[in-house]
């Protein structure tokens, strides 16, 4: 005889699927990075990035060979970069005393600009 199941065995089931689905979730989320959900405004960034223009160019292309090219770096690179300007633990003069008065908001809305500007391209052999 086929076994069925009565309603609220299935409502059993379905409660526990919810459980563990929710569950799932939760520790899917919190594997992506808090990045994700802060990732400043990138327009935004253009017109505060206005002073980094003169040696990293308005898109990110450097002006200079001895200044790095910053278009199309990923984020969240740029942004602990700037952090640690910032806060002293990377050093360089000239980007200590530019880092030193952005605030959390300034550094996200900075680098999403850069970041969301095409990158260098590969050159490939003739």
């Amino acid at each position: 005889m086929p076994y069925t199941l009565q309603d609220k065995q299935i409502k059993r089931v379905l409660n526990k699927m919810n459980r563990f689905q929710s569950k799932v979730a939760v520790a899917v989320l919190s594997l992506v990075p808090a990045l994700a959900f802060s990732a400043g405004n990138a327009a935004e960034g253009k017109n505060k990035s206005a002073v980094c223009h003169a040696c990293h160019g308005a898109t990110g292309k450097s002006t200079q060979p001895i200044y790095p090219n910053l278009g199309g770096q990923q984020q969240s690179y740029l942004i602990k970069t700037l952090q640690g300007f910032r806060d002293g633990s990377r050093k360089n003069a000239i980007m200590n005393g530019f880092a030193a008065s952005l605030s959390d908001a300034d550094i996200k809305d900075i680098t999403a600009w850069y970041a969301s500007q095409s990158g260098l391209v590969e050159i490939q052999d003739k």
